[in-house]
């Protein structure tokens, strides 16, 4: 009787490491003709959003392949190391793509993705993250309305620090009435990046 336990169970107990070493090799097959297929759509994904934000007509590069790595950088908002995407036009620099971070928005932190051309002004900025109020600051998102686009063509050259504010603090950039923190966060933020890349264009583009 006992003997005949012992054997069911042994039994029992082989056919599962039989089936949990089949399910484990499926598994790893799929995991591995999937995962060229996945990465390929991610890096389409990145690069149409580089593309909303810097033309083609402004390189003639590999974007995704042409980058920089660039430590932590308080001015960016980023505690660790990131990647520059740099554009180029038959060799020569034409634009900027790097991440930063306005960590004073109303409800946090608000990513950003910013093109900043090789003559200092901006190609354009995007919101990739944010949790601001829907309805109310989340305007700064492409998806729900234009605002964001008041930074393209804009320098350090085109205006001064003191108009890099929104109107209520005395700048020149417009905000919707009772949502001034957020976009004050990210006039902030994209200020600071052209700052940062103005004093460290020659290593970005080297």
């Amino acid at each position: 009787m006992l003997n005949n336990i012992v054997k069911h169970a042994s039994k029992t107990g082989l056919v599962m490491i039989v089936f949990a070493f089949i399910g484990t090799l499926i598994l790893a097959y799929t995991a591995d003709i999937t995962r060229a297929p996945i990465a390929q759509s991610e890096a389409q994904a990145k690069l149409d959003l580089f593309r909303d934000i810097v033309p083609d007509n402004l390189y003639d590069n590999d974007l995704l392949k042409d980058t920089v790595m660039i430590p932590g950088n308080a001015a960016l908002g980023l505690n660790l190391p990131q990647q520059v995407h740099r554009a180029r036009l038959a060799g020569k620099p034409s634009a900027l793509i790097l991440e930063a971070i306005a960590p004073d928005g109303y409800s946090g932190d608000i990513k950003l993705l910013i093109g900043i051309k090789a003559d200092g002004s901006l190609a354009g900025v995007r919101v990739s993250l944010h949790k601001e109020t829907p309805g109310l600051g989340d305007y700064i998102d492409i998806n729900h309305g234009s605002w964001i686009k008041v930074f393209d063509h804009q320098s350090l050259q085109t205006k001064s620090e003191i108009d890099w504010h929104v109107k209520k603090d005395g700048g020149k950039f417009d905000y919707m009435a009772g949502a001034t923190i957020t976009p004050r966060a990210v006039v902030k933020a994209v200020y600071k990046a052209l700052k940062y890349v103005e004093t460290n264009k020659d290593m970005l583009f080297k």
